[in-house]
């Protein structure tokens, strides 16, 4: 069977490089000419581990191949994937179908055979219907049917979600293009996936619903984390109570500064929209998506509060920027909202990020990127972890009170224990969590 991928961003990429290890013929096109170039010479546009190697593999193979010609690759396809960008639109919140629309119709101009065209961009209720529309108005004679297959990839473990998902959801009506999306995710029945088919209405409500739902829990552990800290209580020992409840789950119940990314931010905002338009609004969704955009500000406000009251002429070393370890995504990252707070309060800031910092700098003017978390924290007044990568974690006690002005840690991430940090002299501060005062 042969694929077509239009779209070579972090979805398409991705699921071109698995559909090719599953040892289908793989297309990945894009219009971005430079995109292709760099794919071309080995080179990812995108920060994903393994993700390098499995492109490598699948092009040596001859299963994996990369163009900018979108006619040939859909003319010669069983199944085209559109994978493009769905960004919210400026001034209504609602997600940016102009590239869905427009790779459509573009796909019905090259048809040849019947094709099943499948959207995998994350797309509103309906727009499967208006994409069939779309290419049928284009090509009245085309032999297609239009499928959804959303995508459930978490960012920095993106490849094992392709090759061991919880379930895989597929909208496809007609027999014909049940069977080809089945054969595609054939190799997946041996790991007894679970297939979940349905209409096309229904595969692109559930995409939203998982990520609003997700988005809602963990702004909830975020607002009992606020309450924690002002009754005594532990956030984490709430969460692992809490969370053993197989009712609930243990995921996505850790604190933090807010949710980013490429993924919630903008879903959340899209299903809210789609629902007050439909006369069905989601308060919950609405004040999720308040209280996130609430919380970024409120974090920077915790810092200089801790820092007494006032960060003018101090220098604060930040660890990590990207929203969450494993990628180099800025899109909505808490850091967006932390740093220039910071800055317009007077303070200079330092910071260091594995593999963020390139994309950052483009983001976030007037930041002193440092090549190392000790080089960030030479000299300052107070660290603030902001992004949970291991290699913090790893950071010598010691060696940190040796750099630091003064030993000041602001850990918005919890990847301390406060009882350890504060017998070894820092003056500490966490997340929902009760901090020991310091013996004097």
């Amino acid at each position: 069977m042969r694929v077509a991928i239009i779209g070579t961003g972090y979805v398409g990429l991705v699921s071109g490089a698995c559909f090719a290890e599953f040892g289908f013929d793989v297309t990945c096109v894009d219009k971005d000419k430079a995109k292709i170039d760099r794919l071309l010479q080995g080179e990812m546009p995108i920060y994903e581990p393994g993700l390098e190697a499995l492109v490598a593999g699948n092009v040596k193979a001859g299963r994996l191949s990369f163009g900018i010609d979108v006619r040939s690759a859909v003319a010669a396809a069983d199944a085209v994937f559109i994978a493009v960008g769905t960004p919210s639109r400026r001034g209504d919140g609602h997600a940016d179908l102009s590239y869905v629309y427009a790779a459509a119709k573009e796909i019905a101009e090259a048809l040849d055979g019947y094709t099943v065209v499948v959207t995998k961009s994350t797309v509103p209720v309906g727009t499967g219907r208006e994409v069939e529309r779309i290419i049928r108005e284009t090509r009245p004679d085309a032999d297609f049917d239009v499928a959804s297959n959303p995508e459930f990839l978490r960012e920095g473990a993106a490849i094992g979600d392709f090759m061991r998902p919880d379930r895989v959801v597929i909208g496809a009506e007609s027999p014909r293009a049940q069977e080809i999306m089945r054969d595609l995710y054939r190799p997946l029945f041996l790991i007894e996936t679970p297939i979940v088919m349905t209409s096309l209405e229904t595969s692109e409500m559930i995409k939203y619903a998982a990520n609003t739902f997700l988005a809602t829990k963990i702004t909830f552990i975020n607002e009992i984390a606020d309450l924690c800290e002002k009754l005594g209580a532990d956030v984490h020992d709430v969460a692992k109570g809490i969370g053993l409840d197989g009712r609930i789950g243990r995921k996505f119940l850790h604190p933090g500064p807010g949710y980013g990314g490429s993924c919630f931010p903008k879903d959340t905002m899209a299903l809210v929209r789609t629902a007050q338009e439909a006369g069905s609004p989601l308060r919950i969704v609405e004040t999720v998506v308040d209280i996130n955009d609430r919380r970024k500000h409120r974090m920077a406000e915790k810092i200089v509060a801790f820092m007494g009251g006032s960060v003018a002429g101090k220098t604060i070393a930040v660890l990590g920027v990207t929203f969450k370890p494993n990628t180099d995504d800025m899109r909505d990252a808490p850091s967006l909202v932390i740093l220039p707070a910071l800055m317009a309060a007077g303070a200079t800031v330092r910071a260091y990020d594995p593999v963020g910092m390139e994309e950052a700098a483009r983001h976030i003017e007037g930041v002193r990127w440092c090549e190392g978390a000790y080089e960030a924290m030479e000299g300052a007044d107070a660290a603030v972890v902001l992004t949970e990568w291991n290699e913090f974690r790893g950071l010598s006690v010691e060696r940190m009170q040796q750099v630091l002005a003064r030993p000041v840690m602001i850990d918005l991430r919890n990847i301390y224990e406060p009882k350890d940090m504060v017998e070894a002299g820092f003056r500490y501060t966490c997340v929902g969590r009760p901090t020991p005062e310091p013996e004097e």
